[in-house]
């Protein structure tokens, strides 16, 4: 498939800041709605490649999406990859003694896959690429028109553009935010942490700040802070999903709780770093400890609905966690956002 590679980014070397976006609103802006309105009465990106209006294409689920990337031709992709990260002399040695263990060989084939996606770039002519792209904006949005490819709409979802905002992460970057948006017990979370975003004065680049999310995990998985957990599940692309999520579930509490504002953005990015490196096992526990409250949550307000006992419930969250500015530790170099 003609696909552009992302550029390889090493951990070491530190992400670029992007240029200023424009103040976001609550909600929907009056310029994205005008858009919208527009493009009911005429065909986006998606009529040209698939022959269907903007309304009729299909979502498409994560499954459905990585069976294209296991079937898809990614052997440029796959020369590109690092597999792990080279080290040598002391640290190789102490690396080999004391560092995780490997990955086992059965689930080497699932990790390179993953590497060859990141290093696939979003193509504008290949319908599936299009349709993640698609399916993110409209799960957030909660609107059922599609949108152009091209766009100051973007910026509602915290784009500069999608095709250049993936550096270093490729079209995996779209595949963890397609997880996030497509997946029932995670979706919650999105639509609450996108709401945040948009805050008057909280507000972040969503998206971008999803790639640099990313970004870590990919790290870490190089540096094989992983492979424990990907070995005792048997699983790749799981962990490194979940592994997102619970990475953006920490960085949601922290943002909102101690009210950060984007001038944070690189110590808390740096701060989840050293979690998803060194914390992984404490970070997906956290996950899996709010999907199961939120799903009780929602069992017991449909049975018996109480204001008293959601609000205790949303307390008991708040309190019972350990916030990644509560880490100290001391880190060389620095992470900002893209």
């Amino acid at each position: 498939m003609n696909a552009h590679p992302a550029d390889t980014a090493r951990p070491e070397e530190p992400l670029v800041p992007p240029e200023p976006l424009p103040t976001r609103v609550r909600g929907i802006s009056a310029e994205q709605r005008s858009a919208q309105e527009e493009w009911e009465a005429v065909e986006d990106i998606q009529s040209v490649l698939l022959g269907r209006s903007a309304g009729s294409v299909p979502l498409i689920s994560f499954n459905e999406a990585l069976q294209f990337f296991q079937t898809a031709d990614l052997s440029e992709c796959r020369k590109k990859i690092q597999v792990t990260v080279r080290r040598q002399g002391l640290a190789a040695l102490l690396h080999f003694l004391f560092g995780p263990p490997r990955l086992q060989q059965q689930l080497q084939g699932e990790r390179d896959l993953a590497l060859a996606i990141a290093q696939c770039g979003l193509d504008d002519n290949q319908a599936v690429h299009m349709r993640i792209l698609q399916t993110i904006y409209k799960k957030l949005t909660c609107s059922r028109l599609g949108c152009p490819r091209y766009g100051t709409h973007w910026e509602e979802l915290g784009f500069q553009d999608p095709g250049t905002d993936l550096r270093g992460t490729g079209m995996l970057g779209l595949m963890q935010m397609l997880y996030f948006v497509m997946d029932s017990q995670t979706l919650p979370l999105a639509l609450e942490i996108f709401k945040l975003s948009q805050h008057e004065t909280q507000n972040f680049p969503f998206c971008i700040m999803s790639v640099n999310i990313t970004r870590l995990v990919l790290q870490a998985l190089r540096e094989e802070c992983l492979s424990r957990e990907c070995n005792r599940r048997q699983q790749v692309i799981a962990v490194l999903n979940d592994l997102y999520a619970a990475a953006f579930l920490q960085l949601y509490r922290v943002w909102k709780s101690q009210h950060k504002t984007i001038a944070d953005s690189g110590f808390l990015l740096k701060e989840l770093e050293f979690s998803t490196k060194k914390k992984p096992k404490q970070l997906l526990k956290s996950l899996e400890t709010y999907v199961s409250r939120s799903t009780v949550s929602a069992a017991d307000s449909i049975q018996q609905p109480s204001p008293l006992s959601v609000s205790s419930s949303q307390a008991s969250e708040e309190i019972n966690f350990t916030g990644i500015c509560d880490l100290q530790v001391e880190l060389e170099g620095e992470v900002r956002l893209i």
